[in-house]
């Protein structure tokens, strides 16, 4: 089978993301809608380049995995025609979703991927604060897409379509799409709402490209009161390092020097964030039903 070179569809768009940016901050700028605080944005930023660096040795850790499972594993072989990328379309889709919801409720995933929920701005550059160990481990959501018989050139192709799609609708300027569109995709509506510290909007919206997913397991939630955007516990430095390692760090001491039981030790590592061993912690569930019983007062 002759497989078709694909290029770096990342680092194509990279001119894209900057123009786009850039154009942005200087509409926000005349209109003086304070989306942007530039050390806020610089932080963004240097997340996203560190991302780009870190994920040209991680690329070679999952693409050599994708090859051994394809080579040695595949149920299938199917080619590179156009029905197969409607198909890796829709499946890559699918292991996103999943990944990214349980990146919610698992803590040791959430420790990489809570650097993208740490601005509490909503712009472009938002998008590019992206983590700089989250792609040595989240592929593991993608292996069965290999073992099915896909291409890893096609996997990994379909992950940067993802990426790049996802850039869009990290904005408040685009309120809401026609009908049809928000139904099927994901938009910055829906992820506005993902990007909210709102209690009903905690952990919802966890759409790539389909936000059919989350209407499909019940996680959908549309936007209604404006988003407060963050985390639950804001953390006070736009120092890169310190966004990239802290979770990391409060985990490791959580694991270690909780003075509890093994199995509890190990539930810092599954358990939601928020958790605690001693009762006293509060996850998104707690505030959400909090939100829940408030509402029907």
């Amino acid at each position: 089978m002759e497989i078709p070179e694909i290029p770096n569809l990342i680092h194509y768009a990279i001119p894209f993301f900057a123009i786009t940016l850039l154009i942005e901050v200087i509409v926000d700028a005349r209109e003086k809608s304070n989306s942007y605080e530039t050390k806020d944005a610089i932080t963004s930023i240097a997340m996203g380049l560190g991302n780009v660096f870190l994920g040209l040795f991680s690329k070679i850790l999952v693409f050599a995995a994708f090859i051994f499972i394809y080579n040695n594993f595949r149920l299938f072989t199917i080619p590179f025609t156009w029905w197969a990328w409607v198909l890796i379309l829709f499946a890559e889709d699918f292991s996103y979703y999943w990944m990214h919801r349980i990146s919610h409720t698992n803590r040791f995933f959430w420790a990489s991927h809570i650097i993208h929920h740490s601005s509490q701005r909503y712009n472009l550059s938002t998008a590019l604060r992206q983590s700089w160990t989250g792609g040595f481990m989240t592929f593991v959501f993608w292996l069965w897409l290999p073992l099915l018989g896909f291409h890893p050139v096609m996997i990994l192709a379909q992950m940067s379509i993802s990426l790049i799609y996802q850039y869009w609708i990290h904005t408040e300027r685009i309120k809401k799409m026609p009908h049809w569109f928000e139904a099927i995709f994901n938009t910055p509506s829906h992820h506005r709402v993902h990007h909210a510290t709102n209690p009903q909007y905690l952990d919802r919206n966890h759409a790539g490209i389909f936000i059919i997913w989350d209407r499909l397991f019940k996680t959908h939630e549309p936007e209604a009161e404006k988003p407060i955007y963050g985390l639950v516990k804001n953390i006070s430095t736009f120092n890169p390092l310190y966004v990239a390692f802290h979770e990391w760090i409060n985990l490791f001491k959580d694991v270690v020097h909780s003075k509890t039981s093994l199995k509890n030790r190990f539930n810092y590592l599954i358990k939601p964030p928020g958790w605690r061993h001693d009762g006293k912690g509060i996850v998104s569930n707690d505030l959400r039903k909090e939100w829940e019983k408030n509402k029907q007062k």
